[in-house]
């Protein structure tokens, strides 16, 4: 019996672990160079990616690579936004810009060069995608990328943006 009972509390807690963290204060710079405190992001009530990345993740580019292929479709249909935090460290975060430019990401970008925020999301490998609802409570997370995993993203930013 008291196997059952923890079973049944370890499962609640992990389907409702997401909505309990709401995204935490921490202060990033965007590639302006003017400081961006991760708190105050927000979408007017509708859904936003967030996506820990780096330069030298090749994982991590597939991944933005296949979200740019239809992030302009998920943002007519659900009006998410997508903000991609570098983890790029003070001697590669130079990179950061012209790589984006190169690929015409249109995605917010914002640089964790000290990894605060990183740590803040508990974030130990990357690429590494939240998903924030309205109220700014962690909804769902994923790790790694395989490809067809921007369709997943999809389907989970509808039910967010209830469509």
């Amino acid at each position: 019996m008291k196997n059952i009972f923890f079973l049944i509390l370890i499962i609640f807690s992990v389907n409702f672990s997401y909505a309990q963290k709401k995204l935490p204060s921490v202060e990033v710079k965007s590639l302006d160079n003017k400081v961006v405190k991760t708190s105050e992001i927000s979408n007017d009530g509708k859904p936003i990616i967030l996506s820990f990345w780096a330069t030298w993740c090749k994982p991590c580019i597939k991944e933005l690579n296949a979200i740019n292929d239809i992030y302009e479709e998920m943002q007519e249909e659900t009006g998410v936004k997508l903000i991609a935090i570098s983890i790029d460290d003070s001697r590669s975060s130079n990179r950061v810009a012209p790589f984006v430019n190169a690929r015409n990401w249109e995605y917010e970008i914002l640089m964790d060069v000290n990894s605060n925020f990183k740590r803040a999301m508990n974030v130990q490998n990357i690429p590494h995608t939240f998903l924030i609802d309205k109220n700014k409570k962690i909804v769902w997370e994923h790790t790694s990328y395989t490809d067809g995993d921007e369709e997943e993203l999809f389907d989970e930013v509808k039910k967010i943006a209830g469509k």
